[in-house]
């Protein structure tokens, strides 16, 4: 059994579901998360509450129970308030700024990086803290990760870019000889 699984999905006020075919849509205004349910498992759309079990007993369809519950919650969740991560920036004269729909990185490279800013997410920056924000929780953190992997952090300075609640285990660089 599905701990997840097993719990209902509310949707908020402004919040619409409807099912077509294998597809779960959860609608807002013109904003639209679809989820693929793989005609595996069932969706029960009452009133405002939606409840998911598998709708066969294969173990395939035990598996996809509680991620299908997981995809509509955060679905939920993205439409309402959205999703958000911040990343650091560490380093001398390591710096970000937004142009147009560009993030412009100099990251201590002969030349700066213009990552394209995906559809869907904005992109602020505040001094050295980058803040993604977006509706669909995997998008938000795929772009951040991508961020992050410009310049991961080293371990002896800290230098790079970092997720702001991310610990960076230090190391003891050389020490001279006595």
């Amino acid at each position: 059994m599905s701990r997840i699984g097993k719990q209902p999905v509310k949707l908020a006020s402004g919040l619409e579901a409807k099912l077509e075919g294998n597809k779960l849509i959860i609608k807002k205004g013109q904003d639209a998360k679809e989820i693929d349910t793989k005609g595996v498992v069932k969706v029960n759309i009452e009133g405002d509450t939606l409840t998911f079990e598998p709708a066969e007993d294969s173990k395939f369809a035990k598996a996809m129970w509680g991620t299908v519950r997981a995809l509509a919650n955060n679905a939920v969740i993205g439409l309402t308030q959205g999703f958000e991560k911040k990343l650091e920036i560490n380093g001398v004269g390591y710096r970000a700024n937004v142009q147009g729909n560009k993030l412009v990185l100099n990251l201590g490279y002969s030349h700066p990086i213009e990552y394209e800013i995906p559809a869907g997410i904005t992109i602020t920056v505040e001094k050295n803290i980058i803040t993604v924000k977006g509706s669909d929780k995997q998008q938000v953190g795929q772009v951040a990760a991508e961020i992050r992997s410009f310049r991961k952090p080293e371990p002896y300075k800290g230098k790079g870019v970092k997720y702001v609640d991310e610990h960076i285990i230090r190391k003891a660089g050389k020490t001279a000889k006595k």
